[in-house]
């Protein structure tokens, strides 16, 4: 009679899990991402035409770090899972590395580095002493419990605890993930340090040392940038439609935001697809639902719709806060708006930016690491506010959020004109241009 406590062999889900993780390892997938490809050409590209050192786009194109660990985790069922968690620090010419981590399933290497390089860069742009830095975990964070989740993440702060810390990475939520993830890596990291350390992560509850307006930072930076571009084309924003691919934490604020300033939102969607209402949702009455639902399938008030219809609606403001990738060459010759803003890390592929730069008298495009930075430099404030221990009110960080943001617009309009270039590239030569100076300045060691 075999001992019942004598574990038995792997079932078949659990061979299929360990498999595919060994195969995309073995593979060389971790790199072959398209998102850190066309990351890297834009990039190059960009300092080959703003005569960048040599040197110093090959140090650009690679990250100074990246780790890569295994997360066994104990499922509430008893079982142990295998998850890859990755930390990725790009550069800290400029200060700390700063980014965020996020828990979805096809979270890999070459995304995570390009997420860090791009991070590099948005902090440069808004001038916020930081460099670039991203992590995740290959998960899909949706079917777990707060117990699965509270032990993966602990576990996963164990696993990259030398590289984070208050002086040298400060993590952040992103796709998955929440301020009581950040919570638990702010409480893990603090426990092995034998002190509360609550500058190690931002993005936090307020009550365990977060800021005030972080939540809505980069919605509300989105509709912050999108004003600013209304008043540079002299577009003004009253009346206008809007469209929203994305309904989580950076479509829902942006949508508020843009609704007091006079927009009209005619479409959202989420995961599930969306909804569209030529006259105009109610965007409380939106929130409410998706608050009981969860999601906005079904959704009464109008007319089901993709994320692809939606995107290629007749509207006068685009806002895609989703997933990277989701428009292609095919359907940014199909856009229909004035103003595309952004919301997502890397919206936008390759083929599609070609199709936008040849577009750009029609479409005016506010880029990512502008449109989306309100999230990042909340972000710098919460740390300096935890740093010194004493916190801003509500009405400061929304006026200073503002005030980088138009400050930053403005610097990247004139970067546009100079180049004789459109605001992509003119966005991301001024980042690069601030970071190769840093670069320059402090010299290479040894």
């Amino acid at each position: 009679m075999s001992d019942s406590k004598t574990p038995g062999p792997p079932t078949t889900g659990d061979l299929t899990s360990v498999t595919e993780s060994l195969d995309r390892y073995r593979s060389n997938l971790e790199w072959e991402s398209k998102f850190y490809r066309d990351t890297a050409e834009l990039v190059e590209r960009t300092c080959d035409a703003t005569n960048i050192d040599p040197n110093i786009k090959n140090r650009l194109l690679t990250p100074q770090r990246a780790l890569i660990v295994s997360v066994p985790t104990r499922m509430d069922d008893g079982s142990v899972k295998n998850f890859i968690g990755y930390r990725v620090q790009h550069n800290n010419a400029r200060g700390p590395f700063k980014g965020g981590i996020r828990y979805h399933e096809e979270v890999s290497l070459g995304e995570v580095s390009a997420l860090a390089m791009l991070m590099t860069f948005k902090c440069a742009v808004a001038g916020i002493p930081l460099g670039g830095a991203k992590g995740g975990i290959r998960i899909d964070p949706r079917p777990l419990s707060r117990q699965e989740l509270q032990r993966v993440t602990r576990r996963f702060t164990v696993e990259i605890l030398d590289m984070i810390g208050p002086d040298s990475d400060i993590p952040a939520p992103d796709m998955g993930t929440n301020d009581q993830t950040m919570a638990w890596i702010m409480d893990t990291y603090s426990e092995m340090k034998g002190h509360v350390v609550p500058s190690v992560v931002t993005g936090k509850p307020i009550f365990v040392g977060g800021s005030k307006g972080r939540m809505e930072a980069t919605g509300r930076g989105v509709a912050y940038c999108i004003a600013s571009a209304a008043e540079h084309l002299d577009f003004p924003l009253e009346g206008k439609t809007v469209a929203i691919q994305g309904f989580g934490n950076v479509g829902t604020y942006a949508a508020r935001k843009l609704e007091r300033m006079g927009c009209k939102v005619v479409a959202v969607a989420d995961v599930t697809g969306g909804v569209y209402n030529k006259e105009g949702l109610d965007v409380r009455h939106v929130l409410k639902y998706v608050g009981i639902r969860k999601v906005l399938k079904d959704y009464p008030r109008g007319e089901p719709i993709s994320n692809e219809e939606l995107l290629q609606l007749d509207v006068d403001i685009l806002i895609p806060a989703a997933l990277g990738g989701v428009i292609n060459g095919d359907i940014a010759k199909n856009l229909k708006c004035r103003i595309l803003a952004e919301g997502a890390n890397g919206p936008v592929t390759s083929e599609g930016n070609e199709v936008l730069r040849q577009r750009q008298d029609e479409i005016f495009v506010i880029p990512d690491i502008l449109a989306n930075s309100g999230g990042v430099i909340v972000s710098y404030f919460e740390w300096v506010q935890g740093l010194q221990s004493f916190f801003w009110t509500r009405k400061e960080i929304n006026s200073r959020l503002f005030r980088i943001l138009n400050e930053a617009f403005a610097e990247c309009i004139a970067f546009q004109k100079k180049l004789d270039t459109d605001m992509r590239s003119a966005t991301l030569a001024l980042g690069i241009h601030r970071v190769t100076e840093a670069m320059l300045t402090r010299g290479l060691f040894p």
